[in-house]
């Protein structure tokens, strides 16, 4: 019997299959058994000769991660690179390219002859400290060099051998002896209190002319004051110790001609606004430190007229209503009178208490902490009898100055351009100001401009008189490569020899097309500051900044200058320190003036540009131009710069400007 052609089709396609299922057995078991053959000679050569025997080619990283640049840009935790040995001498593609040693001393031409002490020009005492400055400084940075000079390095064993005391007791005369001050070592603490036992003296005649004019002819102004101040650590010779909280108290008033108390903070010798007590309750919608108020009462509470007293009196009496209970608290200070003061640290301030009552409350201030008040003073019109702190904290600060710094890569400076730079920007600053350069690091310098080195930015900063600051200052110069050291010891009145610096570094290094000036407290909107500094035609000189015209020297005071230091009767037209903008041939012009001893110097930074300006401009015109934008005093709306920024704010100033695109300013306290 036939079979039909469907059933042959049907037996050739199961042939079909099972041939497949054959052949696909054979297949896997051959695959299997040079998997194993794999396995069995590959792993030992592996473990043999090590992960380095792998070739280059093997290690491919994701095209997303094509540099370090990239990978240090994101926002993780900053550790090391996996380091993976090459048998090779090529270079890992997983390691940061070793840079280049950072060259941080400055580049400018000092020599003996560069502080001329018999020059005829009034800056015969300048020049004289001016070259001890450099000697010295040259000397100390010649043996940190050389290794001859070295810091004791200090660890936790040593911490403990050279901790702090818990509290500090003096009497009178011994606080007397020590210039009335007491030394806090480690600074204070969250629970710090200090107790100053003393008696105000009695009125006496005003002496300054201006105040005892205040009066009228013939009545003299009896004054009696003191003033108690926590300060702290200088920050270079010739400028006066920040004051952390100065509390004035005048008993017989000033202008008001009540007693009134003042409460303020000083910084690099700049007030802040003051606080004044004037007897009268803090209000109930303000704001209080700890739960306190800021100011207490000390005006009776029926002080208001006596002819409302009188006749509220009888509607009283006739209503049966008692006649109310007045508190009159005395003003805490009386002459000649003993009292006991008792400073404390709060969680938000410090407060303020005499014998026994709470007095006044002061919210602490950016840019200070509770460890950076390492002394109290008292002086003026008071004797004191003794002065006593306590729960004084035991491990000093200063065992690690640099303990602001984030040693990250993302924070280092990006490596000079090739060709020359649009703008260069030299930053003043001292050498223990290790929170200042961080934060300019973390805001502006993290602008685009900066971060492609079209434009450059540098710190400047002179030797410090404590070693331990100089070796962290050298170290951190050497990591971030962005510190010029002028190798001199750093002296307010020498502020100018880093202006010149500034100069040369601009004009030599980076040969830049604009530089530009400012302070380490300065924010700056480089953009903003590169788009003013085009508007001025290619080719044609220029001075940039908020501009003082017909200023005169001040033959008084803290800023006095004297005649042998500056004859004339006004100052140059000069732009305010804390930023301005020179065109590279002035810059040029200054550094081969001082090259060649015939740079006038002036203690006056700013001053002594407006002077080398002028000069300059004798043989050809600069533009001036003045803008209010370059703000000397803290911080406007549309600002260029803002000065007087504490690292808080300066943050804060950065993130307002990348976040919202707008240059607001951070007004905190």
């Amino acid at each position: 019997m036939k079979r039909g052609k469907s059933e042959t089709r049907l037996d050739k396609v199961d042939m079909f299959v099972s041939l497949s299922r054959q052949r696909s057995i054979q297949i896997l078991i051959g695959l299997g058994i040079l998997y194993v053959i794999l396995v069995t000679f590959e792993l030992p050569l592996v473990f043999n000769a090590g992960f380095g025997a792998l070739s280059q080619e093997t290690l491919v990283r994701p095209s997303i991660l094509q540099s370090e640049e990239n990978l240090q840009a994101r926002h993780a935790p900053t550790r090391p690179l996996p380091r993976v040995s090459h048998s090779s001498d090529q270079p890992s593609p997983l390691l940061k390219r070793e840079r280049p040693p950072v060259k941080v001393l400055s580049g400018l031409d000092f020599d003996p002859e560069s502080f001329d002490p018999t020059k005829k020009d009034g800056s015969v005492e300048l020049h004289k400290s001016a070259k001890t400055a450099w000697e010295v400084g040259r000397k100390l940075w010649d043996g940190m060099e050389s290794g001859k000079i070295q810091v004791l390095k200090l660890n936790s064993s040593d911490n403990k051998s050279d901790s702090c005391p818990n509290s500090v007791t003096l009497r009178g005369s011994e606080f007397v002896k020590r210039g009335r001050m007491v030394e806090l070592p480690c600074g204070l603490t969250l629970g710090s209190h200090i107790t100053v036992v003393g008696k105000p003296r009695g009125a006496h005649a005003e002496e300054e002319p201006k105040i005892a004019l205040a009066r009228g002819k013939g009545e003299q102004v009896m004054v009696t004051q003191f003033m108690m101040e926590l300060q702290g650590l200088k920050t270079v010779d010739g400028e006066d110790p920040p004051r952390i909280l100065h509390f004035n108290p005048r008993l017989k008033g000033d202008w008001s001609g009540k007693p009134v108390i003042e409460q303020n903070t000083c910084y690099r010798m700049h007030w802040g606004n003051a606080m004044r007590c004037e007897g009268w309750k803090s209000k109930a919608d303000e704001e209080t430190v700890d739960g306190q108020v800021k100011c207490e009462k000390w005006i009776r509470d029926d002080d208001n007229g006596s002819e409302e007293s009188k006749a509220t009196w009888w509607l009283n009496r006739l209503i049966g209503r008692t006649k109310k209970v007045t508190i009159d608290w005395p003003f805490p200070f009386s002459e000649n009178k003993l009292f006991v003061l008792t400073l404390s640290a709060g969680l938000e301030g410090y407060h303020i208490s005499v014998d026994g009552r709470h007095v006044t409350s002061f919210p602490y201030r950016t840019g200070f902490t509770l460890e950076d008040a390492t002394g109290l003073s008292v002086n003026g019109d008071i004797d004191v009898h003794s002065v006593f702190a306590a729960s004084l904290p035991s491990a000093h600060p200063s065992f690690a100055p640099q303990r602001h710094l984030e040693m990250s890569e993302k924070w280092r400076a990006p490596p000079l351009p090739e060709g020359p730079a649009q703008l260069f920007i030299g930053v003043l600053s001292a050498g223990n100001h290790f929170a200042e350069r961080m934060a300019v690091r973390k805001s502006w310098m993290q602008d685009k401009n900066v971060q492609s080195s079209s434009v450059v930015a540098r710190f400047f900063v002179a030797l410090n008189a404590r070693k331990e600051v100089n070796f962290e200052l050298k170290k951190e110069a050497e990591y971030f490569g962005d510190i010029v050291i002028v190798p001199y010891m750093d002296n307010y009145d020498l502020v100018v020899l880093k202006t010149v610096a500034i100069c040369e570094y601009g004009f030599r290094t980076v040969r830049a097309k604009y530089i530009m000036k400012c302070d380490d407290d300065t924010f700056i909107r480089v953009d903003a500051v590169i788009d003013e500094a085009r508007k001025i035609p290619e080719g044609r000189s220029m001075y940039i900044g908020n501009i003082n015209y017909y200023h005169k020297p001040l033959r008084y005071g803290k800023w006095a200058v004297t005649y042998e230091e500056w004859p004339e009767e006004d100052y140059p037209p000069y732009a305010n320190g804390p930023g301005y903008i020179l065109s590279n041939d002035i810059a040029k012009f200054i550094v081969a003036e001082f090259e060649r001893h015939k740079l006038r110097l002036f203690k006056m930074e700013d001053v002594s540009m407006g002077l080398w300006v002028e000069k300059f401009n004798s043989s050809k015109t600069v533009e001036y131009v003045h803008s209010l934008k370059f703000c000397q005093f803290g911080c406007i709306e549309g600002y260029f710069t803002a000065h007087y920024q504490s690292p808080r704010q300066m943050i804060c100033l950065w993130d307002k400007l990348e976040r919202l695109g707008l240059p607001q300013c951070c007004n905190m306290r």
